[in-house]
């Protein structure tokens, strides 16, 4: 999976590429956890999803493990680009409500920067 990151007004976002499924899974929590929870000032971040396609059952709890380390961190994890199948999936699992979501971009950084 090809991840990059960036920042955009002071906030960290991670652009995940792909399937986030199997190996991925791993992948994305050590740089999620590692790089972004653990070497960030920020105490925010935005996960952009428009390239992602597919997500499944440990990737969902891949996501809530990070969601309960941001928040033991006092940071916040904001999600923008997220497609159907994948926010679907949020509502079934009821996983909706743990993340900001955002119409975009531009909306998302205006908001956790002005918090």
């Amino acid at each position: 999976m090809k991840m990059m990151t960036r920042l955009k007004g002071g906030i960290p976002i991670l652009e995940p590429h792909g399937k986030i499924v199997g190996p991925a899974v791993s992948e994305l929590r050590e740089r999620l956890a590692l790089e972004l929870l653990d070497a960030s000032d920020a105490p925010c971040f935005l996960i952009d999803f428009e390239h992602v396609h597919k997500i499944d059952s440990s990737g969902l709890g891949m996501l809530v493990n990070v969601y309960v380390i941001a928040k033991q961190m006092k940071s916040r994890i904001g999600v923008v680009n997220v497609g159907r199948h994948i926010k679907n999936l949020l509502v079934l699992s009821r996983l909706v409500n743990i993340f900001e979501h955002f119409e975009n971009e531009d909306a998302a950084i205006s908001t956790l920067t002005s918090d």
